[in-house]
């Protein structure tokens, strides 16, 4: 029987490399590809005896303790997907953009800040985005590219900002502390929204006509409006403090801080008088959809790299990215930086993740390189990925629910100038590691 182990390790790796793309060509999902190829490498290599090692690594990645904070931080979103909390969040910041050209995107910025802080995950917060914000900017005049770049690159800000997933999968995967890799992330995204907002008011200064101020009937309007800032304000901001404070503070875990945030929405909305049956079930089910794609998907990268671990592919990539950057630190992250811009245009964040972190941070770390910086760079790579064309989800997600004459090249055009900031922004935080360890 012929052996795999005969190619040698390179030819394997191009293999496996190009069963993956055919097998996902034909339209399979991502999390069986990398199964498949899994099993067809451990068998082709070590015979039949090594599926074990398949199981045994599947076992590990759905084990983990820390991984409960996934569901539950994905319920937070839901329960505040289908309440009404995010839109009196967003009437009652409109004091912030009723007199500035440029005011009510900078208001859709800030209230993707506090959305994203609340529940770390972007499809949710993209939707609502798209419901409260975009119609209004277009109803006011506001330049179509502006207000739809604005919209979507402002709800992927759940990417970058504490408590998000990706953060929290490439905690789990690169073996490093999730608290400290919401330290680390915190500066580094309210510097991205800081770009965010500074692009809106200079295009709102140099012209003016693109995003302009409302009307005196709007203004009135508004004004009329009897909203309550007290329960608009208060319950956002205090799961805010309570989720974020005590992981901070370090008087709880993440993954009981998650579940302290589900309790905090779940009565925010029971007070609100908005915790029906219907809400709670519609929640759940959201909840198990989006935690079904993760676990599936994890538990076939999972299987895949452990297997290619012990073949060796592990040392050989090393090897091939340190050959390649002959050895400079600098070089090697760039390298990965490519790769991983590459990856994120093609294939879902979870595989991305689980693919290349168990590769690239054990050579971060022989560079002598914080892993728990990278875990930032990492993060502000996949939040490119999300805008980023051909499959950038963020524009998939507004594209449900913009008005029907917005076509997904138009998102994807608007988005360009954001890409560039997110770009920017990578490239600070590679040059100047200070922005992500300034709490060390």
């Amino acid at each position: 029987m012929f052996e795999l182990s005969a190619l040698g390790i390179g030819w394997v790796s191009l293999l496996m490399l190009g069963l993956m793309i055919a097998l996902l060509l034909t339209g399979m999902q991502l999390a069986f590809v990398t199964g498949l190829v899994a099993v067809f490498a451990a068998i082709g290599w070590f015979g039949i005896d090594a599926l074990g090692v398949v199981s045994s690594r599947v076992f590990s990645f759905v084990g983990s303790y820390v991984f409960l904070a996934v569901p539950m931080f994905v319920m937070m979103a839901a329960l505040l997907d289908r309440s009404g909390i995010a839109t009196d969040l967003f009437d009652a910041m409109k004091k912030v953009g009723r007199r500035l050209n440029g005011g009510v995107a900078v208001q859709t910025l800030l209230v993707a800040v506090v959305l994203a802080s609340m529940s770390g995950v972007i499809g949710g917060e993209t939707v609502l985005l798209g419901i409260l914000a975009l119609p209004q900017m277009l109803r006011l005049g506001y330049d179509r590219r502006l207000a739809i770049g604005t919209t979507a690159a402002g709800g992927a800000l759940g990417t970058m900002l504490p408590p998000s997933i990706v953060i929290i999968i490439y905690g789990l995967t690169a073996n490093v502390s999730i608290g400290d890799l919401f330290k680390a992330s915190f500066l580094p995204a309210f510097m991205l929204a800081g770009f965010y907002i500074l692009y809106v008011l200079i295009v709102a200064k140099l012209h003016p006509e693109k995003a302009p101020i409302p009307s005196a009937e709007e203004l009135a309007a508004d004004e009329a409006k009897d909203i309550n800032y007290f329960k608009a304000l208060f319950f956002p901001l205090l799961t805010v403090t309570f989720v974020l404070g005590s992981i901070y503070g370090g008087i709880a875990s993440v993954t009981e801080a998650s579940a302290l945030g589900v309790v905090g929405i779940a009565v925010s909305a029971a007070i609100r008088g908005e915790l029906t049956w219907s809400v709670v079930k519609d929640s759940a089910q959201a909840t198990m959809r989006t935690c079904g794609m993760i676990i599936w998907i994890g538990i076939g990268a999972t299987a895949l790299v452990g297997v290619y671990n012990l073949m060796g592919g592990i040392d050989f990539v090393e090897q091939l990215i340190l050959s390649l950057s002959n050895g400079s630190a600098i070089g090697t992250v760039l390298i990965m930086m490519a790769i991983l811009l590459v990856l994120g245009m093609f294939l879902d964040w979870v595989g991305v993740a689980l693919l290349t972190m168990p590769i690239f941070v054990p050579i971060i770390s022989g560079l002598g390189l914080d892993p728990i910086w990278f875990g930032v760079v990492f993060t502000l790579n996949m939040q490119v990925s999300f805008l980023s064309p051909p499959f950038g989800p963020a524009a998939f997600y507004l594209k449900s629910v913009a008005p029907k004459d917005i076509s997904l090249g138009e998102i994807f055009i608007s988005l360009v100038p954001f890409i560039i900031l997110q770009v920017i922004a990578l490239a600070l935080v590679i040059t100047f590691p200070e922005l992500a360890l300034w709490w060390k």
